[in-house]
């Protein structure tokens, strides 16, 4: 009996050994094969700004699963090491050839230029520069104030208002081309640089040897082209009707419930209502019942 049981022991030891040593195996082999799996890819050890040239003291390998590594993702970081970056890039943020210039491209403010467009600094004050919150990366109009010649017609060559160029880029504001940390505070500059096509930088020269310049600032995602007819001094002072303000996102918006003002009515407009006589009730048929000292009626239907 004692033997049974020693052998029963044994027994089952074994097949657990057995099934301990299948999954210690089978978690080795895995793990084995994440590690060929993984591959070493370029990314930024510090914060890298826009339009800066990139060093070896900006970068460090990091191993991510090669199915899980982005595309154009450099392995070398000699590969890096000189481009110019045209996004800032944060630390630990993997590199790619998206967010690099073409090769052999200079620093600065040449690297950030889409092709097919230029830069154009314009001297602003504290008014033309929307009281310092134009910064890189915002968006404006350009309205120009220009006195037109006596061929060009207008209200007797007085000056014109007109919005000349819409939706245009910041690339810089000052020396700077990245947005300060905290953006509600504005910041002093005496020049912005704009992003415009050939064309529209034609414009922009002789709108600035010809009259003065005003830039409107205007929300991020409002990519609507709107054509205005100008404004004169006749036009100013006819008037405008009134336009209801937008209601700021996340507030709701309650409307007062409009009063209604009633006219006075006189008393002796109104007739006095002739009040009629109630009808008598429908007859009913009912029994009486009796039940020893007492009665009651009962209706019938």
């Amino acid at each position: 009996m004692r033997n049974k049981r020693f052998i029963i022991a044994l027994t089952g030891a074994v097949i657990c050994g057995l099934i301990g040593v299948v999954l210690v195996t089978r978690y080795l082999s895995n793990v084995k094969a994440f590690t060929k799996d993984l591959g070493s890819v370029v990314v930024a050890k510090q914060e890298i700004q826009l339009g800066e040239k990139i060093t070896a003291e900006h970068l460090t390998m990091a191993s991510i699963p090669n199915g899980s590594a982005p595309e154009g993702v450099f392995r070398k970081m000699g590969d890096v090491v000189g481009r110019v970056a045209i996004t800032p890039i944060g630390v630990r943020e993997t590199i790619t050839n998206m967010k690099l210039a073409p090769a052999g491209t200079g620093g600065g403010l040449s690297a950030v230029i889409p092709e097919g467009y230029r830069a154009m600094t314009v001297k602003v004050d504290d008014v033309v520069g929307v009281s310092g919150f134009i910064m890189p990366g915002s968006f404006v109009d350009v309205v120009a104030i220009i006195v037109p010649n006596s061929q060009q017609g207008g209200d007797a060559g007085g000056p014109i208002s007109k919005i000349v160029l819409q939706n245009i880029k910041v690339l810089a504001s000052g020396p700077k081309l990245d947005s300060p940390e905290n953006q509600r505070e504005p910041t002093t500059v005496k020049a912005v640089t704009l992003q415009v096509t050939p064309e529209q930088a034609e414009k922009l020269v002789l709108a600035v040897n010809e009259g003065k310049l005003q830039l409107v600032m205007r929300n991020y995602s409002d990519q609507e082209d709107t054509q205005t007819r100008g404004v004169n001094k006749t036009t100013l002072l006819s008037g405008e009707s009134y336009v209801p303000q937008p209601t700021p996102p996340g507030e709701k918006s309650e409307q007062p419930k409009p009063i209604v003002k009633r006219a006075p009515v006189s008393r002796l407009a109104i007739a006095p209502r002739e009040e009629k006589p109630a009808a008598p009730p429908a007859p009913r048929n009912s029994v009486e019942l009796i039940e020893g000292s007492k009665r009651r009626e009962v209706e019938m239907p």
